[in-house]
This record gives C-alpha cells, structure tokens and sequence, in this order.
C-alpha cells in the first residue's frame, strides 16, 4: 500500500510552501509476511526545516538519543499464514537491507519480543492489536487507542480477522538496558 506524504517547507522569502508531495511505498520484508512498514520521517538529530520536502537521514530503524522516525506499520492476523523461508541467510539479509537494526532487537527464544532505546507513540487506526508485556500483561486495543512505549519490553499480536494498521512516532531516549543512549 502506498502512503500520500505531504511535506511543508519555506519558499525562499520565507513563505509557507508544499514542498514535497510524494507516495511513499510500503516494505514488506520476506521474514515478516503480511506486515508492511512505511517510513514516512526521521533522523537521527535535533531536526532542521527541510524547505526542500527531502527526508532526512533515517537508519537505523530505531532512533538514536535525539533522533526520531514517524511511519505505518501493518500487522497481519495471527492466523495469517506465513510461508516457509527457502532461504533465512537471504531473508535476514533482505530483512536487514529494508529495516537496519530492527531484526537485532528482537528476541529469539520468545518471538515478536523486543525493546528498544526510544518512547513510542502509536496511535490504532484500523483493526484490533494487543500489546503484550512482561509476565503476560496484555492490553487489547482496538481504532483510535493510543499507546505511550516507555522502552518496555514487549510484543505485538493481532488476534482479530483483520490486518492492523497503525501509526507509530519513535523518539530515541536513554535507556539502562542499552549503555551509550
């Protein structure tokens, strides 16, 4: 699916412009099936006006201390069906090539698992998801439910019939778990 991505900017006599008007593709990676990324903005410092409506540098995934990302994110039924992976070495690597960074977040013996050094603001715009934290605390959210991510621990699932769809805004922060944010 494509995203409309409307940027404003500064004409050079400082006047409110449309800078950039752009469809911005969807990534979905081999290794997740059914899920669909869209990195819509970001970096990975203080942020500058882009008067130009370019993107700013945005890898990897996760945001550093001070950086930011703002895109879309799909996450198919847990009865979706995903196919056998021919080839994981090829996958990771495709995986990795899409969306640096976030396959090392998370955890192999408890899937879907991971944290992260940012606070994220996910707003649910369609279908039901729930957010799964340590020791099976679940929060079962559903079209206009927001969630505030304090770099806890956690998973999403999507035990409903339909794809989820949701908006998330990352904010890299410092966090214990990750010396040198």
């Amino acid at each position: 699916m494509k995203i409309r991505r409307v940027v404003t900017g500064h004409d050079r006599s400082g006047k409110a412009v449309i800078a950039s008007d752009s469809q911005v593709e969807g990534i979905t990676p081999g290794l997740l099936p059914g899920s669909e990324f869209h990195r819509l903005w970001g970096a990975n410092r203080a942020p500058s006006f882009p008067d130009d409506g370019s993107p700013p540098e945005q890898n990897p995934y996760f945001p550093p201390v001070g950086g930011f990302r703002f895109g879309m994110f799909t996450i198919p039924p847990d009865s979706h069906t995903r196919p056998a992976v021919a080839d994981l070495p090829a996958a990771v690597k495709e995986l990795e090539a899409a969306l640096p960074g976030l396959a090392s977040h998370m955890e192999a013996d408890a899937p879907g698992m991971h944290t992260t050094a940012t606070i994220d603001f996910e707003v649910v715009l369609e279908g039901e998801v729930w957010l799964e934290l340590d020791d099976g605390v679940v929060a079962h959210l559903r079209a206009g439910d927001c969630v505030v991510q304090n770099g806890t621990r956690h998973a999403w699932h999507n035990r409903g019939h339909v794809p989820a769809r949701l908006a998330v805004f990352l904010v890299g922060a410092h966090h214990a778990k990750f010396p040198g944010t």
